[in-house]
């Protein structure tokens, strides 16, 4: 197969989650495909009036993937795309508990419905580089065939893990199905809503004292391109989506013109605690730990399969300032609040010095 090469557009595509941002976009890109004949949207809740504009040309239906059964096959599907993905626990809506039904009893609930579907011939799912993990003995850079040191802390990345290994189960039971996996680095851009564009548009961002980690980003649109492509081409395999280059946190704060607030913190909690003192969203392990860390991906293999390179990390770190250029600003109480939080964490530190010596 020659890169980016079709084998024909599919008649019937089917898209969970496209109650969220990203199903949302992926579902309204594809419609307005002229070669595909219908997209079909999953999801057990309908989306926000932004989105519902998005998906007038999408036929929905209202499921839960625990109850998704016959449908694939009902509906005839040629290609599945799995995007229902939640990325953080919410404890507003069930906490890790939930999050980790919709990742993973959601994913094998849907392969097992896939896996009856008699004419379906490819499935696409979405995965992330947090399958990697972090661990002090990582390599500079991922490949594909890179096996985690160690189990990831968060749980999006043990999640991730699990759902992968179901799709291999997959491959094994359907093997004339093209089975298409995108470890998807963290999106950003000047669209993209996320934990990470969250974390810049702060004006003071947490960070751990001592550590500068290696960044890379994907732009949503890069995102959206690839996704597209993998349902109109044939591309079966693991592709890590990345865009070249990385960016290392101090360099990425500084490009935001943001305030980097260094925190000494046992336990690598402490970033996490300023970012929910200051009020602004939720930081799980897997982002933490990303923060510590680092993460950079080979992505040769996209590039030479797809026909296809994304824009740069920083060219795609650039868009996202662009599009939030002034921001939001920190008021005196937060300041003043994240502040004693450092001090706080500054003292922990060296309580538990003084018991131990």
């Amino acid at each position: 197969m020659t890169p980016g090469g079709t084998s024909g557009a599919p008649g019937v595509v089917v898209v969970t989650g496209v109650s969220r941002y990203l199903g949302a976009h992926v579902a309204a890109r594809l419609a307005a495909d002229p070669r595909i004949g219908r997209v079909i949207g999953l999801d057990p809740a309908d989306p926000a009036p932004e989105f519902a504009i998005l998906l007038d040309r999408v036929e929905r239906v209202r499921v839960d993937m625990a109850s998704v059964g016959p449908l694939i096959d009902d509906l005839g599907a040629d290609v599945v795309v799995h995007l229902a993905l939640v990325t953080a626990p919410d404890r507003q809506h069930g906490g890790r508990m939930a999050m980790k039904d919709q990742n993973v009893i959601g994913t094998m609930q849907l392969l097992a419905a896939a896996q009856r579907a008699s004419r379906l011939r490819k499935l696409v799912v979405r995965s992330s580089t947090a399958a990697y993990g972090v661990s002090f003995r990582d390599p500079a850079v991922f490949t594909e065939e890179t096996e985690p040191r160690e189990v990831p802390r968060g749980g999006f990345g043990r999640d991730i893990l699990d759902i992968e290994g179901y799709v291999r189960g997959f491959r094994r039971r359907r093997p004339d199905v093209t089975a298409t996996v995108l470890r998807f680095a963290p999106f950003i851009g000047s669209t993209a809503d996320t934990t990470l564009t969250r974390y810049f548009s702060q004006p003071v961002v947490p960070t751990v004292l001592g550590r500068d980690p290696r960044l890379q980003f994907v732009h949503f649109d890069d995102a959206l391109e690839v996704l597209h492509r993998s349902v109109v081409e044939e591309h079966p395999g693991t592709y890590n989506v990345a865009g070249p280059g990385v960016l290392n946190l101090s360099q990425a704060i500084r490009r935001a013109g943001r305030i980097g607030v260094p925190v000494l913190e046992p336990g690598l909690s402490g970033a996490a605690s300023v970012a929910r003192t200051l009020g602004f969203g939720r930081y799980g392990l897997d982002q933490v730990d990303l923060f510590v860390h680092g993460r950079v991906v080979d992505t040769t293999r996209l590039i030479e399969e797809y026909g296809y390179t994304p824009r740069t990390t920083a060219a795609a770190f650039d868009d996202f300032i662009r599009a939030h250029r002034g921001g939001i600003v920190v008021t005196r109480d937060q300041l003043a609040a994240a502040e004693q939080a450092v001090l706080d964490g500054i003292r922990q530190v060296r309580a538990s010095v003084r018991e131990r010596s």
